[in-house]
């Protein structure tokens, strides 16, 4: 806390007055994170487009966000809540409204919602991956192709 009070030029006493814990503070950052992808992928979609390459246009600017801002990325993946701790309802819902626009583009191509709901956390799991290796550079170890064609094909094969 206070490296980050230093950073933003505030006493510490001044973040835990205003926001509460460490935990708290983070996922006030990983909710504006999630808000930040929530429009990126908003931004990827075309009413114009297939369900198919939406969901592939969706894979891309997954990567692209990722790709910009690794760091920040991270933190939502890494950062662990106490094991009591359970998540806040505001961070559920910027969650949920992210994930809304995954689940909205693959309905005309799945339509049982519950198939649905597990697409889209497989997919998710699968670009984390993705992005996860290519951040780390560990998947040019793997493989010479770029993260994008990747993301496309993981998609394209998911989706039949």
């Amino acid at each position: 806390m206070r490296r980050l009070a230093a950073v933003i030029g505030y006493a510490p006493n001044s973040i835990y007055n205003a926001v509460g814990d460490l935990d708290t503070v983070m996922m006030r950052v990983n909710a504006r994170t999630l808000e930040r992808l929530h429009d990126a992928l908003s931004a990827a979609v075309s009413p114009e487009a297939s369900p198919r390459a939406n969901a592939e246009a969706l894979a891309s600017a997954y990567l692209a966000f990722v790709e910009a801002d690794p760091q920040v990325w991270s933190l939502v993946f890494e950062h662990a809540l106490a094991p009591e701790a359970a998540f806040p309802e505001w961070y559920g819902e910027a969650l949920a409204r992210t994930i809304a626009i995954v689940d909205g583009a693959l309905t005309p191509l799945i339509a049982d919602a519950d198939e649905r709901r597990q697409a889209v956390a497989t997919l998710w799991a699968g670009l984390h991956g993705l992005a996860s290796l290519s951040t780390s550079r560990k998947l040019a170890v793997l493989t010479p192709e770029p993260p994008g064609d990747l993301a496309r094909l993981l998609v394209r094969r998911f989706l039949g």
